[in-house]
């Protein structure tokens, strides 16, 4: 029976009533729907101890991932006492090797997860109040593992200290804000593990080295036998020390295991040549030892493949920059790098920072991480205090991100980022985190081996009584026990998820596209439904004003001068549309605004030369009371949304004054996308939006989406993908990660569009597309898709091999013929998976014909 566990976390709550209910509502019914999640409630803050999240969850099914992300979609924060890091470490040669490590720091007094990769990440979920970093590092001493020593000069150390102090339901000021008790965190502090980060004494090649001096002596001491050119116990003195060479790893990897009180791989194949041995025939016992530490020693090689793609990421960055001072410029580590510094670019250079351009123009090349194929211009912006002000909000066009390279023109960048805050730094660690977060398939043969190994060993224990049912000497009866050991090892199914999630997060990565974990890796390519925000993804996210209509008694100038004197103190794209078209049209200065507030989802007031102005939309004006909406204004209002329009009717005081109709450009890319995703096997696609209905349904049919659900609330955006994931199993939410997030994180799997250098983004999505660029999502799905298929495969192979070699060893096949097509096997999923590193994208340009002869 799966144990359950309960997990007391402590919470930052906001302090409104009716915003912590919210809260709270939200971030029950978000944990309560999870697939193994038995119980979800909030404890109320007592005296100085804040509200506590207490969880009842089944570790096998669900992870803390999944419940940091529920509340930040809910709008609270786990405290800093709830640690959260993710490490490089070495002497983690290979997946079994990862288990025990995992295994063994999740026993630790206050650790709630541990997972660790072969490809050297880690991720330990735990209690600072129970155990620290350095506790972890002893731990990991104890195991010869020790972080990398590139981990350890990493500088992205968020203390306890960053976090605000936890009174009873203090206010989020912000709630995007960074929870930095979630945060990755890489200490300074070494630890005891440090000096064991070599792998033994011919560094991290020593099991390699250890199976091929093992092949060697095998190979001499059989030649020396076969030929009678030495006394026999030569010959074996030679096989022993295959065996010690062969064993070595293998022996250590048993024993840990066996501490944990589990029977692995490793235990059964060295009891198989335990009992070689026995017999006298150390030939093949030696030969079962050496073909087992070379396989292994293989995927160790074949899976530092995959791990050198993620390992690129983090050396795109440049290791100094040079900066400006006065009249001086300086050389400096990226590290010594401060918010508000001029960073001066030669052309051709890596970028070192994040940052906004401020003098020079330029074309850069953003493919290291947005993945986008085409140089992006780059232009000054036209005030650096304000844009130092809201470094989220500067244009892409003057934005610029650490790693990716300057072309033709000299450039100096005001630096928006510490080098550890950086949008690749955020990439590099949230790949390496993903690394370790387990897939389903993952997650079902590690179950199916912890049975089926007893089983095995069950089988073995009957076989060795065969001489009861048949004539056969003890000695023929073991041997082929021996070899049913060695057939029945499931190496190949313990390798075959995890060497495919790991080149398929990689080469995603590599593409600009940000996928956390196998979970949502496979989810996404097993979907027929996908679920679009309008505004920003979909469509440019620019709105323009396309129509003026004055209301009788009124002028136009009276209208644009009192609508751009509100909508500029806010900061909403359509505000933001209104200010800018309708400054254009005015022939003077408008008006003076005051006491703005917003009224979620309807419109905005202010007041206006001593009169209260409402803009917003129909019901803005039900809700607020006043004059009435007119009959010939709101015949305007439903004209213009019959023509797809979103509409602003303003009223000042108890005088309409008209409506403005605006109108969002959808993307150029969004038909050939939709085209390409049903190619994929999307079978139904619908569109989000907070428009009014006719306009939503007007956008959609433009880019190809038959089902449009206009007039939602953020809060029904929720409800409408619990709806769909009522009807279609399963669906994915796409959208910009900042308004869209307790929608991305209700979906099956959310993806962000536009993901670089949003926090919010980055943090809430489940799959994140670095670049603006709609056409990077039949990528991720079609990558997903082929992750999926080789998933598929590697477990078929591995199974199959078992199946044949069971049966085939019972009825006499030796250990030889048996530990070849095991190890065998094993390379073959390695490798097989390792092709997801060469997965190529569709090109663009056949979408886009794709998308014409459909329209045909």
């Amino acid at each position: 029976m799966t144990e359950h566990i309960r997990l007391d976390l402590p919470l930052l709550l906001p302090t409104i009533p009716n915003e912590a209910d919210r809260c709270v509502e939200r971030l029950l019914a978000e944990l309560t729907e999870r697939d193994g999640v038995a119980e979800a409630h909030v404890i109320a803050a007592l005296g100085d101890e804040p509200a506590k999240l207490c969880v009842h969850y089944d570790p096998e099914k669900v992870g803390l991932a999944q419940i940091r992300k529920a509340a930040r979609a809910a709008g609270a924060a786990l405290t800093a006492r709830f640690g959260h890091l993710v490490w490089q470490v070495e002497g983690i040669e290979q997946e079994r090797r990862a288990r025990t490590v995992g295994e063994t720091l999740s026993r630790l007094e206050g650790v709630f997860e541990a997972q660790a990769t072969a490809s050297g990440a880690l991720r330990v979920e735990f209690d600072r109040s129970l155990i620290d970093e350095a506790r972890v590092s002893s731990a990991l001493a104890s195991l010869g593992v020790g972080r990398r020593d590139s981990d350890m000069s990493a500088t992205a150390d968020l203390a306890a200290s960053d976090v605000p102090a936890a009174a009873p339901h203090p206010v989020l000021a912000d709630k995007q804000a960074p929870d930095h008790g979630e945060d990755a965190d890489h200490s300074h502090e070494g630890g005891e593990g440090a000096g064991h980060a070599h792998g033994g004494i011919f560094g991290s090649n020593t099991e390699l080295y250890f199976a091929l001096i093992s092949g060697v002596t095998l190979a001499v001491g059989f030649a020396l036998s076969w030929t009678g050119a030495a006394p026999e116990a030569i010959s074996t003195a030679l096989y022993l020390a295959a065996y010690f060479f062969g064993g070595f790893f293998t022996v250590r990897e048993a024993i840990d295991s066996l501490k944990l009180r589990r029977f692995e791989i490793d235990t059964l194949m060295l009891v198989a040549a335990a009992g070689a041995a026995a017999l006298g025939e150390f030939a093949e016992g030696a030969l079962l030892l050496f073909l087992f530490s070379l396989g292994h020693a293989l995927e160790h090689y074949a899976m530092g493949r995959a791990k050198k793609a993620i390992e690129a990421l983090a050396e795109l960055a440049p290791q100094t920059a040079v900066v400006r001072r006065g009249s001086t410029t300086e050389e400096i580590p990226v590290e010594a790098l401060v918010i508000g510094e001029i960073v001066v670019v030669k052309p051709n250079e890596r970028l070192p920072a994040d940052g906004f351009v401020i003098e020079g123009t330029s074309s850069v090349n953003q493919a290291p991480v947005t993945g986008e194929s085409v140089p992006v211009d780059k232009q000054p912006v036209p005030d650096a205090a304000a844009a130092a002000a809201a470094a989220d909000s500067v244009a892409a066009t003057s934005r610029i991100f650490a790693g990716t390279i300057n072309g033709s023109g000299a450039l100096a960048i005001q630096v928006t980022r510490l080098a550890s805050e950086t949008t690749l730094a955020k990439v590099v660690k949230m790949v390496s985190e993903a690394e370790t977060q387990k897939s389903p398939t993952q997650r079902f043969t590690d179950r199916f081996e912890r049975i089926f190994v007893p089983l095995v060993l069950g089988l073995v224990v009957i076989l060795l009584f065969a001489g009861a049912v048949i004539d056969e000497p003890f000695s023929a009866t073991f041997y082929r026990a021996m070899a049913v050991l060695v057939a029945a090892s499931p190496c190949a199914l313990a390798i075959a998820t995890p060497s495919a999630v790991l080149s398929g997060v990689a080469r995603a990565a590599r593409g600009g596209v940000l996928v956390k974990g196998g979970g949502p890796l496979e989810n996404l390519g097993g979907l027929s439904a996908i679920a679009f925000d309008k505004t920003g993804t979909l469509t440019e996210g620019r709105p323009r004003v396309t129509d003026v209509v004055v209301a009788a008694g009124a002028t136009e100038q009276e209208l644009l001068q009192t609508a751009v004197a509100v909508e500029a103190h806010s900061d909403h794209p359509l505000a933001a549309a209104i200010v800018r078209d309708g400054t254009e049209r005015l022939n003077g200065l408008p008006q003076k605004a005051t006491d703005l507030k917003s009224i979620t989802g309807r419109g905005v007031e202010a007041v206006v030369d001593g009169q209260l102005v409402h803009i917003g939309r129909d019901e803005l004006f039900a809700e607020a009371g006043g004059t009435p909406l007119p009959q010939e204004v709101k015949a305007s209002a439903d004209e213009l949304r019959a023509q797809g329009r979103t509409i602003m009717i303003i009223r000042q005081g108890a005088r309409y004054l008209g409506v403005i109709g605006l109108m969002d450009t959808p993307r150029e890319t969004a038909p050939a996308t939709t085209a390409r995703l049903r190619e994929l096997g999307i079978t139904r696609m619908i569109m989000l939006s907070g428009d009014a209905t006719p306009v939503a349904k007007a956008v959609a049919a433009s880019v190809g989406i038959e089902d449009a659900w206009g007039d939602l609330m953020p809060e029904d955006k929720v409800e409408a993908i619990k709806k769909l994931r009522t009807e279609e199993g399963k669906v994915a939410m796409v959208g910009d990660g900042v308004n869209d997030a307790p929608a991305l994180a209700t979906a099956t799997v959310g993806i962000a569009m536009g993901a670089a250098g949003s926090d919010v983004a980055l943090e809430t999505a489940d799959v994140a597309l670095m670049a603006d660029d709609l056409a990077k999502l039949p990528f991720a799905v079609d990558l997903s898709r082929r992750t999926r298929r080789i998933i598929r495969q590697n477990v078929f192979v591995s199974m199959g091999v078992v199946a044949v070699l069971l049966p085939a060893t019972i009825l006499g096949l030796g250990i030889g013929p048996a530990v070849i097509a095991h190890e065998g096997s094993t390379l073959i999923v390695v490798f097989n998976a390792l092709r997801l590193l060469a997965f190529r994208e569709v090109p663009f340009i056949r979408q886009e014909r794709i998308a014409e002869e459909r329209t045909a």
